[in-house]
């Protein structure tokens, strides 16, 4: 049995916003909601899902916890995160702690599903942290490359970011028992909204309020973080200052001249439209599922939602 005692539960909790100060979950819950949404919207009760939708933003948050040590982010949400709380070896614990309690809450949907239906959801489900593991590892590895191309970029983004969007409407398809074809189609809707939300993270992170968004517009950059809109740059007719600049240690003073190129190249414009395209794709993909029209709104309101939100 778990110790729920335990402090490495409290820094659990800390993470997810129900201890400490200020209170509150500060994370979007997309995942959770577009599971719920999509099993709804297929026939199912919103209540059965429930451990799926929590599953699934578990599974989120552990990633967010071991991202926050590899990049170095000293906030999240506007308060220290675990690690500059409390050491990076808890915090991989936290991490750790948060991916086994997804499962156990995924598992728990033996209670009012079949044995099959239930296994099938955790196959989904860990293919796609999997993934997402991959994802992250590509990303990190891109730091230290200056060949990336638009291509490599998208298939990390894919993985990183798209693949547990897709996990999250592919297991709300499958609890409301709908067929083979409307799971995929559920599964790749969310893996190109999950691109959508990664770009316009990549925007935020280059030109958002740093305020709104709680870090750094500048630790991108100063990381050489391989964004899309410096994808675009290094592939541009500027890419060889750009590498010339990126081939020399992080310096505040190249913030400007980084900028300038992004404006040249109008890789802000270039990624704010690949967004669009992806949103766009994502809701055709479900054009052939018959959703009702209260699933339709919302899923249009939240493509008006990733495309312009601040943070």
């Amino acid at each position: 049995m778990a110790d729920f005692e335990l402090p490495l539960y409290r820094m659990v909790r800390y993470h997810l916003g129900f201890e400490g100060q200020p209170q509150g979950y500060g994370g979007k819950a997309l995942r959770p909601s577009l599971l719920l949404l999509a099993h709804e919207a297929l026939g199912g009760e919103p209540e059965g899902a429930l451990r799926a939708a929590i599953a699934v933003e578990l599974a989120h948050n552990f990633s967010l916890v071991h991202d926050d040590i590899q990049d170095r982010d000293e906030e999240r949400h506007g308060r220290p995160t675990v690690w500059q709380v409390a050491g990076e070896a808890q915090a991989i614990n936290v991490g750790d702690a948060l991916r086994e309690l997804s499962a156990l809450a995924l598992i728990g949907l033996q209670e009012g599903f079949p044995p099959e239906t239930v296994l099938q959801a955790s196959q989904v489900l860990n293919r796609a942290v999997l993934e997402m593991i991959e994802g992250q590892y590509l990303d990190l590895s891109f730091e230290d490359r200056l060949d990336i191309t638009v291509q490599d970029y998208l298939g990390m983004i894919e993985r990183k970011t798209g693949a547990l969007l897709g996990a999250a409407l592919e297991i709300g398809a499958l609890l409301a028992g709908t067929d083979g074809q409307i799971v995929r189609s559920c599964e790749s809707c969310g893996r190109k909204l999950g691109c959508c939300f990664q770009i316009r993270d990549d925007l935020l992170g280059i030109w958002g309020d740093q305020i709104q968004t709680g870090k750094s517009t500048a630790s991108d950059i100063l990381r050489r973080k391989k964004s899309l809109p410096i994808v675009y740059a290094l592939n541009g007719e500027h890419g060889n200052k750009l590498r010339a600049i990126y081939r020399r240690p992080p310096a505040e003073a190249d913030l400007s001249q980084v900028l300038e190129i992004l404006e040249r190249v109008g890789a802000r414009e270039e990624a704010e439209a690949l967004a669009g395209e992806y949103c766009n794709q994502a809701l055709a993909e479900l054009e052939g599922a018959e959703l009702p029209q209260w699933a339709w709104e919302g899923l249009e309101e939240l493509v008006q939602f990733l495309l312009r939100r601040e943070r």
